[in-house]
């Protein structure tokens, strides 16, 4: 059992990894840091730098870190405007009300 658990462990450990910054600086882009920049160059459209961004990280890291924006803004919003989540989420897609 606890070599099944290693083994998962290690299947996430490798699907956020993240890559070392092209230039001298070792430090790796986090999965957020990608993420951010990822969403704010296609929402400027901005392909070169989505390309850029979406190198960071693993693909799987990157929809990851996609995702949990997403979520996080919908509910940033829906507190603001003292809406539901899902309320904001339909009316930034353009779908009616549920």
């Amino acid at each position: 059992m606890w070599d099944r658990f290693l083994k998962a462990g290690g299947r996430v450990a490798h699907v956020l990894r993240t890559e070392p910054k092209a230039g001298g600086d070792k430090r790796p882009h986090n999965l957020f840091e990608a993420a951010a920049t990822y969403v704010t160059a296609c929402a400027e459209d901005d392909q070169e730098r989505a390309d850029e961004a979406a190198g960071w990280v693993s693909p799987e890291a990157l929809s990851f870190g996609v995702n949990e924006l997403a979520c996080r803004a919908v509910i940033a919003l829906a507190r603001e405007r003292g809406e539901s989540p899902e309320t904001v989420a339909r009316h930034l897609l353009g779908l009616p009300a549920a």
